[in-house]
């Protein structure tokens, strides 16, 4: 399959702003992966949590990241552009990516933003779940530097001739065939969840890959 456009697109003027909205893949995956094993160490050895239960919160953390990366994709990333103020948050926030697919600068949330991002989640996790946001939040976050090699890898490399190849014709279907289904990218769970799993023939998809 092959993307309408190649290449990138600017978005803002203001040049300190266009920098801040682009990022290399390596460093939010390497920000996320080390802060999650920064947390983990300490739920193990600063914590009353049992191991099992840091594994088990952990997982639990992993899934509910999977849920809220599909809710996030199909809720707000696809919102219906019904004003302009709308309209112009959808193509700042995920319209360039569907224009420009390839651009390997805009796969992932600028870092300033993600920080941010992160730290008021595991705040918000710590309200809500004391200490075991510490073994809750690794598995959410490392859920999330998951999820951005997989969506990195489906736009920059060809699909691998075994399992995995799924991912890249799950994904090939939401950018260039329906952009109201298959909203999972990491997993489709939730599109077979909530029924936004596309149902066309997807061999037709895989022979283009």
């Amino acid at each position: 399959m092959r993307p309408k456009n190649s290449g990138t697109k600017q978005l803002f003027e203001n040049p300190i702003l266009e920098k801040l909205s682009r990022t290399h893949i390596a460093v939010p995956v390497t920000m996320f992966f080390v802060s999650g094993a920064v947390l983990g160490w300490y739920a193990f050895t600063y914590t009353d949590l049992s191991n099992a239960l840091i594994g088990t919160l952990f997982g639990v953390g992993a899934i509910t990241f999977t849920f809220i990366e599909y809710w996030v994709h199909r809720s707000v990333y696809h919102i219906d552009p019904t004003t302009e103020a709308r309209a112009k948050f959808q193509y700042v926030a995920h319209g360039v990516h569907h224009e420009y697919p390839k651009d390997k600068t805009r796969l992932a949330m600028p870092p300033v933003l993600a920080i941010v991002v992160a730290v008021t989640l595991f705040s918000l996790f710590f309200v809500l779940m004391g200490e075991a946001a510490y073994a809750f939040f690794p598995g959410f976050i490392w859920g999330y530097a998951s999820y951005l090699l997989v969506h990195y890898a489906v736009h920059a490399y060809a699909p691998p001739k075994n399992f995995l190849k799924q991912l890249w014709i799950n994904h090939a279907v939401h950018h260039y065939k329906d952009g109201n289904a298959v909203f999972g990218v990491s997993s489709p769970l939730w599109d077979y969840v909530f029924g936004t799993m596309d149902t066309m023939d997807k061999s037709k998809v895989s022979e283009n890959l």
